[in-house]
């Protein structure tokens, strides 16, 4: 089941669907441009203002505008504003869409409104139009041709003066919008499509005893929330995750669509009404287990941790926990339960056989051999829990040992901290016939290039080179506070390369293993490249101290690269209890 929306306190106003003139309060928003690169307004506050140019391909209004956009661009982007293009199209074509802007000669970003809704916030209505935003307030102080007019509004904005002529009427190709259009003539039904969207998308969290800050288990939760609702959704502050939906199919990808998305804001413009003689969101009975899959075959109790209030923590490494199943098991799935989520960075865990029990630390696993790697998931932000793919599994062997790296983060508060790992297990005597493995792109010291100071776009980037053919599963991300994306992809052989999977918006509080539908056949010889962007500017609210250069390093206030691959060899001998 896909996730979505763990909500953050900000009021907002509903959707409105045009302006009558500027100075009307939008609100913050988020788009990604032609290249997949995601851009949050509130980010650009440290600018005056933001010039958007609409763009749609094939518009002379739009290539009649780009030439004196991009001188004003010329002139004005040291000064304080940042120029965009914005496509309202809905156009989910974006390579047309950059080789179009290639072809008129311009370097702009355009930011793709896939959605449309951004754009009927704005109230765009025709091509070659330029609006003026306030990244501060989130209004439109002008809107406008791209001329006289609108270069007066840049000076005044700069000097701090109002705009003498804040709206000025100009031409272009009118902007069709569909789904408004449709949804204005029937609202979107809260009984048969609201709530239904919410049930897949939102209330797995969202409920009593779920991981988010009130249960949406209602009509009068989903109406007193929307305000806050349609934010998140503006700014792609949730669904978790934000994966780029233009690259790859991925079961977690935690994507509400775009369809889903219109409903639902649309439906928060028309009041949040009710309709029907049922409400799903109050009839929704929920399991009573806190695991993903049922009560667990087996929990494996990792020991109590007393974490101080204040402080730097170093690593723990020699935690182990014994494995005491009575016979060895197959892994099917297991999921990771932090006791105090508040604390815990992360974990990594490594299995330790029975005959080398109590070595602990010192221990290093020679190799998995045909029993594979039980592969028990670890802890990061956001984890999910891991089902092997269908067939695949690793042995655990009865009186091995767990040995687990903790890393805590003191929060203000002392508190103790007691995980569990619950494992689930073939039925005794299936023996799953292919292993998992994988590798990580990463980055360590003394390779490791510190992040200079106010860096806004820093970037990383490690490989990996596949000795055989594998069919690739997941990825994994890992940075710290200064993540700020990172993207994949696949190097071949005969000189051609592919983008496999991009984290647009990275958050260190989600860090998913994105899992794809289907496993993607990757030849011997391939290349796995991991590009990860840092932002240490000041821009970030997240970072620690943007004045100093950041070095890796294990605590969450230093920085790391991660960027893990797992996948089956297609080649691989069976996998019995030799």
């Amino acid at each position: 089941m896909k996730k979505f929306i763990m909500i953050g306190l900000v009021s907002v106003m509903a959707l409105v669907p045009a302006l009558a003139g500027a100075a009307d309060r939008v609100g913050n928003f988020a788009l990604m441009d032609q290249e997949g690169y995601s851009h949050l307004m509130s980010w650009y506050d440290d600018h005056a203002a933001i010039a958007l140019l609409v763009q749609a391909n094939g518009s002379v209004a739009t290539a009649n505008a780009i030439d004196e956009f991009e001188a004003l661009q010329d002139r004005y982007e040291e000064q304080g504003i940042e120029f965009f293009m914005i496509n309202p199209t809905g156009n989910q074509d974006r390579a047309s869409v950059a080789a179009e802007i290639a072809r008129l000669g311009s370097s702009i970003k355009v930011l793709m409104d896939d959605t449309q809704l951004i754009s009927e916030a704005l109230g765009v209505d025709k091509t070659g139009e330029v609006f003026l935003f306030d990244p501060k307030s989130f209004t439109v102080e002008f809107r406008g041709p791209v001329g006289t007019e609108f270069e007066q509004a840049l000076a005044a904005t700069l000097a701090g003066r109002s705009i003498a002529n804040p709206v000025v009427a100009s031409t272009g190709d009118a902007i069709a919008y569909p789904a408004r259009t449709a949804h204005d003539r029937v609202t979107p039904s809260y009984e048969t499509e609201i709530a239904p969207l919410i049930l897949e998308n939102c209330a797995s969290c969202h409920r009593e005893g779920g991981i988010g800050p009130f249960a949406m288990n209602s009509h009068t939760m989903m109406q007193a929330w929307s305000p806050m609702i349609r934010e998140v959704l503006m700014t792609n502050r949730m669904p978790p995750g934000q994966l780029d939906p233009h690259i790859g199919d991925f079961v977690n990808d935690g994507l509400v669509g775009d369809s889903g998305i219109q409903k639902i804001l649309h439906w928060i413009a028309a009041g949040s009404p009710r309709d029907g003689n049922s409400d799903p969101l109050a009839e929704k009975t929920w399991p009573a287990s806190k695991w993903a899959f049922g009560d667990p075959d087996y929990i494996i109790k990792i020991p109590p941790k007393s974490i101080p209030a204040t402080g730097e923590i170093p690593y723990l490494y020699d935690v182990t926990a014994a494995i005491d199943i009575g016979e060895d098991r197959w892994v099917r799935a297991s999921q990771y339960l932090a006791g105090d989520p508040g604390v815990l960075h992360h974990t990594l865990h490594r299995i330790i056989p029975p005959e080398n029990a109590g070595q602990g630390r010192g221990y290093r696993n020679p190799g998995d051999g045909d029993t594979g790697n039980p592969g028990l998931t670890p802890y990061v932000p956001g984890a999910e829990p891991r089902m092997n793919p269908p067939n695949t599994g690793g042995l655990l062997l009865d009186g091995s040992e767990l040995a687990v790296q903790l890393h805590y983060t003191a929060n203000g508060q002392e508190t103790v901290d007691a995980g569990e790992i619950g494992v689930w297990f073939y039925p005794e005597g299936e023996v799953p016939e292919e292993r998992l493995s994988g590798q990580c792109a990463c980055i360590f010291t003394p390779t490791w290039t510190d992040i200079p100071a106010f860096a806004k776009d820093f970037t990383q980037t490690s490989t990996i080179t596949l000795t055989g053919d594998v069919e690739l599963y997941s990825f994994l991300s890992h940075m710290h506070f200064r993540g700020k994306y990172m993207r994949f992809y696949a190097d071949y052989a005969d000189g051609t390369s592919e983008e496999l999977i991009n984290i647009a918006k990275y958050d260190y509080a989600w860090q998913w293993a994105y899992t794809y539908e289907e496993p993607k056949f990757m030849p011997a010889g391939t290349v796995l490249r991991a590009v990860g962007g840092f932002d240490n500017s000041a821009q970030n609210p997240s970072n620690p101290d943007p004045t100093i250069p950041i070095s890796w390093g294990q605590q969450s206030w230093d920085e790391m690269f991660f960027g893990a691959m797992q996948w089956k060899e297609v080649n691989q001998d069976s996998g019995g209890e030799d």
